[in-house]
């Protein structure tokens, strides 16, 4: 399962120029996208152009349990570099970070956070997010 909550408001401005976004994974592997905004959205994770849809789009596996809906907290990332280019976290986001582990002041939902272009954003899969059961990738 895939896509967005109808139940949650909101929507963030897509990105109107490429930047760079480097995912550093669990295993600490570095992994740079540019980003295209031409071609997004790529599929359905998340709000378009998340950093969990970018991921997804170039087989890149972010933990999401609830498949992209802000309905848990498996995407937790942490937005090392560029946090001021991404859209406002909504309350929902906040209350589902509020159940990450390991919450940072850069602590984001991979999800909901959507990078408007103006950067390049860099970010961190904690070691420790980790789901007990995983989807293989489709």
């Amino acid at each position: 399962m895939g896509g967005q909550n109808p139940y949650i408001a909101g929507e963030a401005k897509l990105p109107t120029k490429a930047y760079k976004l480097t995912i550093i994974d669990e295993q600490k592997r570095r992994h740079e996208i540019m980003v295209d905004p031409a071609k997004l959205p790529y599929e359905d994770h998340g709000l378009p152009g998340s950093i969990l849809e970018i991921a997804m789009g170039h087989q890149i596996e972010v933990d999401h349990a609830c498949g992209g809906v802000c309905a848990c907290s498996t995407c937790h990332v942490i937005v090392r570099e560029g946090l001021s280019s991404c859209n406002e976290s909504t309350d929902d986001e906040e209350d589902q970070l509020d159940n990450a582990y390991g919450l940072t002041a850069q602590s984001r939902l991979a999800c909901q956070c959507v990078p408007n272009g103006e950067c390049d954003v860099v970010v961190e899969v904690p070691s420790w997010n980790r789901n007990l059961a995983r989807e293989p990738h489709h």
